[in-house]
């Protein structure tokens, strides 16, 4: 009985320490959007936070991560409310594949992704999908003459980039592939949900999340009509 209880222990322990790391990388995934767009000449442009449904923060990838088992990301996203006022309850993501490179001898980056159509925003509902594939990606402009209206820009249904070393710039993530996780929402929301669940039943967000969440909606309240 003693062992039992002890294995329990032990278990609820691991749990609970899981759960603290997933609330926290949340919270981190908030300070790095916060810092990024603080320097508004090297930020996101805008006009393309403005035009977003859906953002996708990765927060410290680490370089080995992806080079052993081709894993390199573990993070969150978050789309508008239905309104176009507001951004919604996070889901678990990951980031895997694809040769996407980062600097050499670079210790650790920073992602973000925004989806910047309907038909995008669906893909992030699915089990996974193929960036380059499936879903069209390029790097994205920064600053503000963010050069919005090149083809690719137009065309593209998610725009990547990367801080690595304080360095901030568009990223190609052509052929990686973005997996729901459903470790980590269940971390969150303390029962299995799919992306898609999250998304259109709008749990109410772990409190973790507040700093994502109050982030997206000082930069960016509303989704732009234009």
């Amino acid at each position: 009985m003693k062992f039992k209880l002890t294995a329990l222990a032990l278990a609820a322990s691991a749990l609970l320490c899981a759960q603290s790391n997933e609330e926290k990388r949340l919270k981190t995934a908030g300070d790095v959007l916060a810092e990024i767009m603080q320097v508004q000449d090297k930020a996101i442009p805008q006009e393309l936070l403005d035009k977003a449904e859906c953002a996708v923060i990765i927060p410290g990838l680490k370089k080995g991560a992806f080079i052993i088992g081709g894993k390199f990301g573990k993070g969150f996203f978050t789309c508008r409310n239905a309104s176009g006022q507001g951004w919604g309850s996070p889901a678990g993501i990951r980031v895997e594949g694809g040769s996407v490179g980062f600097q050499i001898g670079g210790s650790e980056n920073d992602v973000i992704l925004l989806v910047m159509n309907k038909k995008g925003a669906s893909r992030l509902l699915n089990n996974q999908f193929k960036l380059g594939g499936e879903a069209s990606v390029a790097a994205g402009p920064v600053g503000r003459a963010s050069s919005a209206q090149t083809d690719v820009l137009l065309t593209a249904e998610i725009l990547s980039y990367s801080r690595s070393r304080g360095v901030f710039a568009g990223l190609s993530l052509e052929g990686s592939t973005l997996r729901q996780d459903l470790a980590v929402n269940n971390d969150l929301y303390g029962k299995t949900l799919t992306n898609k669940e999250i998304i259109e039943t709008a749990p109410t967000p772990p409190a973790a999340s507040k700093n994502l969440i109050d982030t997206l909606n000082k930069y960016s309240p509303r989704k732009s009509t234009k």
